[in-house]
């Protein structure tokens, strides 16, 4: 099988496993359905986060106004007051205004983060490191987690306008959010081998060979962007071992030249008795009794 390391720009982000049969209208497709689903757990999580802390969202019209002004506006949270966590509410003030805080209690908080946090774990970049593939039916798990959590702590649901709802429901808008500039719709989408598109239509094989046992690194952009950055010929590692082995052949060197600097210390024209032992006849004279 060939593993494809998929990055964006020099971030990984994942690795997909793959034939060099497969075409490349479907390794692109399924690429792009992992990359932009890991983006939705991404979401979902930063989401619930908030949820488990300060409750669910406020209607639009309500978002950043004082209690002040809600009252004096005559606004009604409806939504609020029917999705209410399982065991009652704490509240908890949401300084920026965004959410009703009426938040789950400790039980149920735990719930929610445990979930984001195994979600998070599932779908996460050192998964590259661990040597894990991610599929798309890990995305989904992790989504189906993520949605069952939310089911166990409000079994009336979350209002329609909530992000993780409309998350979940597909209907999630991200126009004009720093989000969508990272979502790339599969129809836009390249791949992008050692410097080189590659191009639908075609086979995995025509861009890597017929050895299944390949790994590759694959850049993942949005079409019309011009080639991604190349690789670097050396891994940050292999560059702290080169400068390591440098830095001690330096040193070895260093101690040589000063070996050798010293080293005509021990000739015997450097010995200053020298000449008053020959004159006396005393050279290599042993005192020690016979």
């Amino acid at each position: 099988m060939v593993v494809l390391h998929v990055k964006k720009g020099e971030e990984s982000q994942f690795l997909y496993e793959t034939t060099v049969a497969a075409a490349l209208d479907d390794v692109i497709r399924e690429v792009t359905a992992i990359y932009n689903g890991r983006l939705k757990v991404e979401r979902i999580c930063a989401e619930m986060e908030e949820l488990a802390d300060h409750g669910v969202t406020l209607p639009g019209n309500m978002q950043g106004l004082t209690d002040e002004q809600i009252e004096e506006l005559k606004l009604k949270d409806e939504w609020g007051e029917k999705c209410v966590p399982s065991g009652g509410a704490v509240f908890n003030q949401d300084e920026i205004g965004r959410r009703n805080g009426q938040a789950p209690n400790d039980k149920m908080k735990e719930v929610l983060k445990k979930t984001v946090s195994e979600a998070k774990a599932l779908i996460s970049r050192k998964q590259v490191q661990a040597n894990v593939q991610v599929t798309r039916q890990l995305v989904k798990d992790a989504l189906d987690q993520l949605r069952g959590a939310t089911m166990i702590v409000y079994p009336m649901g979350l209002p329609p306008h909530d992000p993780i709802r409309m998350e979940l429901d597909d209907k999630e808008e991200l126009e004009g959010t720093q989000a969508s500039l990272q979502v790339i719709p599969e129809e836009q989408a390249s791949l992008w081998f050692s410097g080189k598109e590659m191009h639908r239509g075609k086979n995995l094989r025509d861009y890597v060979g017929k050895n299944e046992k390949t790994k590759i690194v694959a850049k993942i952009q949005k079409r019309g962007q011009g080639p991604p950055g190349r690789e670097p010929v050396f891994s940050e590692e292999d560059k702290k071992q080169m400068m390591l082995h440098a830095y001690r052949k330096q040193e070895e060197m260093k101690k040589l030249a000063e070996d050798n600097e010293d080293a005509y210390m021990n000739s015997d024209w450097a010995d200053t008795g020298k000449l008053k032992q020959d004159l006396h006849g005393i050279r290599n004279v042993s005192w020690r009794p016979r």
